[in-house]
């Protein structure tokens, strides 16, 4: 026979996971209506907020792909080439500046630690218009160049936190090892600890894979030539103020936009979950 405590018990897990399932409903309702709005005609997106569709209007995929003057698929590998060189800078110079803090003792290291993670509390607002101007002087407003120069600087502090963080946490023995047997601190680096620091690696393509692919702030500040145009600033097109806005074809190319993102983030989770875990992250 089933006691009052335990019948208790019952229907507050089974409250609990009711509002945990409403909550992921609320969460996914604003995806799911994306999806579906991608499948209705101009006319009848707005005036229906149901998610059930009578018809497919799959000719929004198709008007999307051609309706700004060239094939989306332009724009989607303008962003694809941005977002590959800055992981590839944020990987390569990030985990160099993260062996520096984590394992050198050089002059003013604590000072410069606390500057770099001061610059994490920086808003992007307050150095865009200095950055605009020194690119500007450079003639290099209008190009990729000031979206993928300064990840080969280590300008992503989180980033080189993060590796620190990692760092801290492999034993120095295996750089005494190392040492007894004549590696440098090149070698230590590129042989013994990078091997090793795979989960904060992955973390940070994750990461800058992410923040990169749906940037739309610097990019539409340094981007103005339409041929040039990554996916936000090509989604942006789609609507116009003074006339007509396609928002079905918008629609449909915005959930073209999302499936890299929900792959990589698919194939890249345990990693990501693994790497944040092990640098104190939690």
């Amino acid at each position: 026979m089933t006691t009052k405590p335990h019948r208790s018990r019952r229907w507050i897990s089974i409250a609990k996971h009711a509002l945990m399932v409403a909550v992921v409903v609320v969460a996914l309702y604003p995806i799911l209506w994306m999806i579906e709005s991608s499948l209705r005609p101009d006319g009848n997106i707005f005036s229906n907020p149901s998610l059930i569709l009578t018809t497919f209007h799959w000719q929004n995929y198709a008007k999307g792909w051609t309706a700004l003057g060239a094939p989306f698929s332009r724009y989607l590998i303008n962003s694809f080439i941005v977002v590959i060189a800055a992981i590839a800078g944020n990987l390569i110079t990030c985990s160099m500046a993260a062996y520096a803090f984590a394992r050198l003792r050089f002059k003013f290291q604590k000072p410069a630690f606390a500057f770099m993670l001061l610059t994490i509390m920086i808003p992007i607002q307050v150095v865009i218009v200095p950055q605009y101007i020194v690119w500007a002087q450079m003639g290099l407003v209008n190009s990729f160049w000031p979206l993928i120069v300064p990840k080969f600087l280590a300008t992503d502090a989180f980033f080189i936190f993060l590796m620190v963080q990692f760092i801290r946490g492999l034993p120095k023995e295996l750089d005494e090892a190392a040492r007894i047997d004549g590696a440098g601190h090149g070698r230590i680096f590129l042989r013994i600890l990078l091997p090793l620091m795979t989960p904060a690696l992955a973390t940070t393509t994750i990461f800058t894979f992410i923040w990169t692919w749906n940037d739309f702030f610097t990019q539409m500040i340094y981007l103005t030539n339409p041929a040039l145009y990554t996916v936000p600033i090509a989604l942006r097109s789609f609507t116009d103020a003074q006339s007509y806005s396609s928002y079905g074809a918008m629609f449909a190319m915005s959930v073209v936009a999302i499936i890299p993102v929900i792959v990589v983030f698919a194939f890249g989770q345990k990693y990501l979950v693994q790497g944040i875990a092990t640098t104190g992250l939690k």
